[in-house]
């Protein structure tokens, strides 16, 4: 009688390959539509259509309230982390005081006694006299922080009773981050962009939405063209517009205003709701089967 094919032996005692694609679990691929990637005239902050757009120079777009208050915040968190910091060199400044002068105070009382004390003191380490009288092997040497240990904590293996490392502040920087970016931002480097509308009756009469075209060719601004925006004026053109005729003219061709090639700033291409985008939109979902309850254990891995 023939084998029965791997695929349609159901009496193992694991599940196989393909009876756990089956079920759901492994690397599941999925290309993301249109409603999955973020449109070009959102805010990249509240992903809602712009109101005031202010572009950075690498071509992030925000709404001018959402960047002003994601820049505040920042420097809300800097000043706090800059007094935490403040607060923690003050400490140990007066820390290391102390120290000192507890040291001196020891070394005077230690010189007081080997002077003027009934029984002299010895510093030899072969010569060492602990509190009960005990000196050489016999003696144990406690240091000031284990007898402070002893004295304070009652239960010392118990996790309330022990103490806590001092937690470490480091110095935080003080430039501003770009949320979308993560490059060094000021509000100065930022610059309102200006979309031309499209004005005719029967995109109107087609749709409620705003549409935007690019000013020189007439074409709908959408997702897969390249736009540009020119940082002097603020005005937006498609790629191959920007450059066959502003980058050649070195002049805008609405307002006229004269540009270098350093005031084009290609615009970043809308985005998806995962955590990183690109060309290649697509989804990964990973599930891993558990091991002896037959359940699986759901760890999402979203990738474009």
């Amino acid at each position: 009688m023939p084998q029965r094919h791997s695929k349609n032996n159901n009496d193992l005692a694991f599940f196989t390959y393909d009876e756990k694609r089956k079920l759901g679990y492994g690397t599941q691929k999925e290309r993301l539509g249109k409603d999955s990637i973020k449109p070009f005239d959102s805010c990249c902050l509240c992903l809602k259509p712009f109101i005031d757009p202010l572009c950075c120079q690498k071509g992030h777009v925000f709404c001018k309230e959402c960047i002003l208050e994601c820049l505040l915040s920042q420097k809300k968190d800097i000043h706090r982390k800059l007094a935490a910091h403040t607060g923690q060199q003050k400490q140990e400044k007066e820390d290391e005081e102390e120290r000192l002068m507890l040291q001196k105070a020891r070394e005077l009382d230690a010189f007081d006694q080997q002077n003027h004390g009934p029984v002299p003191q010895y510093n030899d380490k072969n010569y060492s006299r602990d509190k009960n009288g005990f000196h050489g092997a016999n003696s144990v040497k406690a240091t000031s922080y284990e007898e402070e240990a002893l004295r304070t904590m009652k239960a010392f293996w118990l996790p309330s009773a022990t103490p806590d490392a001092p937690a470490k502040v480091e110095a935080p920087s003080t430039s501003t981050i770009c949320p979308e970016g993560k490059e060094k931002i000021k509000m100065k480097n930022l610059f309102p962009i200006h979309f031309t509308e499209d004005t005719s009756a029967q995109k109107k009469h087609k749709s409620l939405d705003k549409s935007f075209i690019c000013p020189s060719c007439k074409v709908t601004l959408t997702n897969t063209l390249s736009l540009v925006a020119l940082s002097t004026c603020g005005h937006v053109f498609c790629k191959k517009c920007a450059g066959k005729f502003v980058a050649v003219d070195k002049v805008c061709v609405v307002c006229d205003k004269p540009c270098k090639d350093r005031n084009l700033v290609n615009l970043e291409k809308g985005g998806t709701g995962f955590a990183g985008h690109g060309d290649n939109l697509e989804a990964k979902d990973f599930k891993h089967l558990g091991s002896g309850s037959g359940l699986g254990l759901v760890r999402p891995a979203m990738k474009t």
